[in-house]
């Protein structure tokens, strides 16, 4: 009787989950540490804002949970993982810039609020890592630490004080009046705190707090982090 052979299983790439508020620089740290490892980056906020657009496509209201809920089955996303190549596409339309406009992110608080549907992109999002094929992907938004990936091998919390996020979103946002942008950003963390815990680190979680810090030495925190979690020089 011949011998049996087993299949081994696929390797999981290393998954770096990265929680933070809006203004912690979650998105261009984690897509730069994403370079410098040599790892995919996924940024989940852009799932949820493509779900409140293909819900508009459809004529129907973000803040009704039945309509976010009914968009589930016909929602068809996916993303690119590549740091340097990001795209987002629903179906055969491309939305990168679409998920951007501003009748789309004043949608996406309804949408994530929505019990199924957090659960839907959260089991996207795993699968999205699963099947990337690279040595690991690091993966940044709002519950990421607790709910997406709670047993990720890397988990951080990415903060600043209040007033340095304000000033970095104003900087960014060029012609935007700084008091304004600082409103804006009280009243998202106020809304998304409804939503999840993204100010507290849960445990296991390491906090890197770039208040003093600029945006190479957070890469550089990050990376430490990374390292010394995964053993890698």
């Amino acid at each position: 009787m011949p011998d049996t052979v087993t299949t081994p299983d696929p390797v999981q790439p290393a998954t770096v989950a990265i929680d933070g508020p809006a203004g912690s620089g979650k998105s261009s740290v984690s897509k730069q540490v994403a370079r410098m490892l040599g790892y995919g980056f996924l940024d989940t906020g852009a799932a949820y804002r493509a779900l409140a657009w293909h819900v508009l496509a459809r004529g129907d209201d973000t803040a009704d949970a039945d309509a976010v809920t009914g968009a589930l089955d016909t929602f068809d996303y996916a993303i690119s993982l590549d740091p340097d190549d990001h795209w987002v596409r629903v179906g055969d339309t491309f939305v990168t810039a679409e998920i951007r406009e501003p009748r789309v992110t004043a949608a996406v608080s309804g949408v994530a609020r929505v019990s199924r549907a957090r659960e839907h992109v959260t089991a996207l999002f795993r699968a999205l890592v699963a099947a990337s094929g690279v040595p690991g992907v690091v993966v940044e938004g709002r519950d990421i630490t607790t709910v997406v990936f709670p047993d990720a091998p890397v988990r951080i919390l990415l903060t600043a004080a209040p007033e340095v996020r304000a000033a970095r979103r104003s900087a960014e946002l060029t012609g935007e009046d700084a008091a304004a942008v600082a409103e804006a950003l009280h009243r998202r963390d106020a809304s998304d705190a409804q939503v999840v815990d993204f100010l507290t680190a849960a445990p296991g979680v390491v906090v890197v707090d770039s208040t003093d810090l600029d945006f190479d030495r957070t890469v550089d925190a990050v990376i430490d982090v990374v390292r010394t979690a995964t053993g890698e020089n």
